[in-house]
């Protein structure tokens, strides 16, 4: 049985960085005969911040850069059902968060510029972000997972990509009981099946949800490879739709 309303919830999407290519008829060629119908996109790392450059500091280009970037996402006219999230850098531009906005991007790698954690505007952001019940996919080094979430994300539900695998390690969060707190989510873009069907065993299937990581994962094997576990038809139901949209309040993205 094939769900009738799957929805990628992890999927990168822009036209400035094209290494690899990673617009919006890219991934939809990628994920053709999927079933996909939706998904949760964020702006491609590399047009918010120089990655590459761990002393980057911030200049016109990239706010410019950064501001077409999360622009591009919410200005798409298409059939498709595009639900994006605002990418938050070191500005924590509080005025360039819409009413299409639904969620919150917040990336950084270990050999990557830090988070200015320590000014003030990263509180206000939270604060807005609070006020507006907006979940945050968080991809950061564990040390700054572990302080994002004891200290600053207090009402906030906090999704943690790839089951933990990029942020310290799946087993890592399971020994410190994260995985149980009803606000922590997480997503299953490139992590191994068994992992997958250890989490669901564990802590059931409402909060872990179906995601690609395009453009470097396919959407369509990682779609298959959740299609292919020893789940019960409503969990499956769940991991690729139902749990995201619930996380969303039920409520639709931006469809052209």
């Amino acid at each position: 049985m094939q769900p009738s309303d799957i929805i990628d919830a992890h999927a990168h999407c822009g036209r400035q960085d094209r290494s690899p290519p990673q617009a919006l008829e890219d991934y939809l060629e990628h994920s053709r005969g999927s079933g996909i119908v939706g998904a949760v996109m964020f702006p491609p790392v590399y047009e918010i911040y120089d990655r590459y450059d761990y002393s980057f500091e911030d200049n016109d280009h990239w706010r410019r850069r950064r501001d077409a970037a999360n622009r591009y996402l919410i200005e798409l006219e298409t059939p498709f059902e595009v639900i994006p999230f605002y990418f938050v850098w070191n500005d924590f531009a509080l005025d360039k968060i819409t009413p299409f906005h639904r969620g919150i991007k917040w990336h950084r790698h270990s050999d990557e510029p830090e988070y200015h954690y320590d000014d003030p505007r990263c509180l206000a952001v939270l604060s807005e972000i609070r006020r507006r019940n907006m979940p945050v996919v968080l991809e950061e080094e564990w040390h700054n997972t572990t302080m994002f979430i004891d200290t600053l994300a207090s009402g906030i539900r906090v999704v943690i990509p790839h089951c933990g695998l990029l942020n310290g390690g799946y087993e890592r969060f399971r020994r410190q009981d994260i995985w149980g707190h009803p606000d922590i989510y997480t997503d299953t873009s490139l992590v191994p099946g068994e992992v997958i069907a250890d989490y669901v065993d564990r802590y059931g299937s409402e909060r872990i949800m179906f995601g690609s990581d395009f453009p470097f994962g396919d959407p369509r094997f990682e779609l298959g490879k959740i299609m292919r576990l020893r789940l019960a038809e409503a969990e499956k139901e769940a991991l690729v739709g139902g749990n995201v949209r619930r996380l969303l309040g039920g409520g639709a993205g931006r469809v052209g």
